[in-house]
């Protein structure tokens, strides 16, 4: 892995594929979907181009599912199941990467997750991509979740959450 913040590796559960990625804006790129198969699947997603992605070993090892139009990608580990990363609908030169699979990342890193509409897809309707909402994780011990009745007003204000 290079000093680009924007590369990273990353492998699914059981380690059988592992893959390097080029994240084409890093994390500013992260986000969550609403379409039927994303509010199952539940991953926050980072976005790479195309060529943004090369694996070390067990591409193989990975099974496909498509669905509905059948033009986004799905791609999991055959052996745990993870799905590590898919191949864009809207965009179908860009994967979309599970940033849970990459080393050193969790989903909970990420304080708000942008929710892009994908019951209504753009492909679908010819309209923008419309923002359906935030996701936030607020910690247990942070102060916003104390018991001293500030909590409400924290979370009004935007105080006591991470930077």
């Amino acid at each position: 892995m290079t000093g680009d913040r924007r590369v990273r590796n990353g492998q699914c559960h059981c380690g059988a594929v592992r893959f390097e990625v080029t994240l084409i804006n890093g994390f500013t790129s992260i986000r969550r979907c609403t379409c039927s198969y994303c509010r199952m699947r539940g991953a926050i997603v980072a976005m790479a181009a195309w060529g943004g992605l090369s694996f070390e070993r067990g591409e193989n090892a990975l099974t496909r599912y498509r669905f509905h139009t059948g033009s986004a990608e799905h791609f999991f580990c055959s052996r745990c199941g993870i799905c590590a990363h898919h191949q864009r609908r809207s965009e179908r030169n860009l994967y979309a990467v599970n940033v849970a699979c990459l080393d050193g990342v969790s989903p909970f890193d990420f304080p708000e997750v942008p929710v892009m509409d994908g019951i209504n897809h753009t492909n679908d309707t010819g309209k923008p991509t419309r923002r359906a909402g935030t996701l936030r994780f607020i910690p247990a011990d942070e102060p916003s979740r104390s018991d001293d009745g500030r909590s409400a007003n924290l979370l009004r204000t935007g105080e006591g959450r991470p930077a």
